[in-house]
């Protein structure tokens, strides 16, 4: 069976992982001198905590090619047929660290790897319909081609308190036009090419919620849907109430944005991202 890896940005959680054996290599978030593996050494809850308390700003840094070299060698006693689907490129190195890990594999192992063009939720729905496709007894090719046609379906859409996470660690991209309001709002932003772009400023919480949900509704054909929050449960709860209308629960996944992602989106932000069915 082809094993599917990804990387912790694509916030799959650890209950998910292990209903589709998905293996998922951790990048690093830093305070300071400290360096901790994303959600490994420091969990979701801990790093909010971290982030809210200390004066110090964390910072990341992606999974080494060895990180990856490691697992793939490990996956290849087990398998011939590997796919890692990573964090857009446009964001991290991730992607090339991949790469560079996969060759320095020995094992005869044949190894994809794909840029999702995205992060968070919206990886995540290619990594699970991935998984989904190898439990099933899809051969590599199958699952890479399927992955590869997918990308352009996916959608996503983040509501934030703030932008000065974006902006703090260099990712803000054209959402940088929401920068310098005088207004207080909830900008929400989208996901292409695996770049941030500026969609709407809704001037509060409740308006942002009803975006993302009209988001959703404007599609005619849906997969799936993954929704997230950072510290705001409530909310996603809420979220997906108002969702199931919509889609059906089951084919609603949530998860909670970690801590390599929140370092650079915040702590309120809320997110939404939708898988148009082929």
């Amino acid at each position: 069976m082809v094993k599917v890896v990804t990387d912790s940005c694509s916030d799959i959680t650890p209950q998910l992982a292990r209903e589709l054996g998905i293996t998922v290599v951790p990048l690093y978030v830093n305070f300071g001198d400290e360096t901790y593996r994303d959600n490994v050494d420091l969990s979701t809850e801990e790093f909010y905590h971290k982030l809210k308390t200390t004066k110090i700003h964390p910072t990341t840094s992606t999974a080494t090619p060895a990180d990856f070299a490691e697992i793939f060698t490990k996956l290849a006693e087990e398998t011939k047929e590997i796919l890692t689907i990573t964090l857009s490129e446009k964001f991290s190195g991730t992607y090339t660290a991949a790469l560079q890990g996969k060759a320095m594999v020995g094992k005869d192992c044949r190894i994809e790897v794909i840029d999702s063009e995205a992060g968070a939720c919206a990886q995540m729905l290619l990594v699970i319909s991935a998984a989904k496709m190898a439990q099933s007894g899809a051969n590599l090719k199958q699952i890479a081609d399927r992955v590869r046609r997918a990308i352009p379906r996916v959608h996503v859409r983040v509501s934030f308190d703030t932008l000065e996470y974006l902006r703090r660690g260099g990712r803000i991209g054209k959402a940088q036009a929401f920068l310098g309001s005088l207004i207080k709002v909830n900008p929400v932003v989208g996901l292409k090419d695996g770049a941030t772009f500026p969609i709407a400023r809704p001037r509060n919480r409740a308006q942002a919620m009803d975006f993302l949900v009209n988001f959703v509704k404007g599609f005619s054909r849906i997969e799936a849907v993954a929704i997230e929050d950072a510290t705001t449960p409530d909310d996603l709860q809420t979220l997906a109430e108002r969702l199931e209308d919509v889609v059906p629960p089951k084919r609603i996944y949530r998860s909670k944005v970690g801590p390599v992602i929140g370092t650079h989106v915040g702590p309120h932000v809320l997110a939404v991202a939708v898988l148009e069915a082929e």
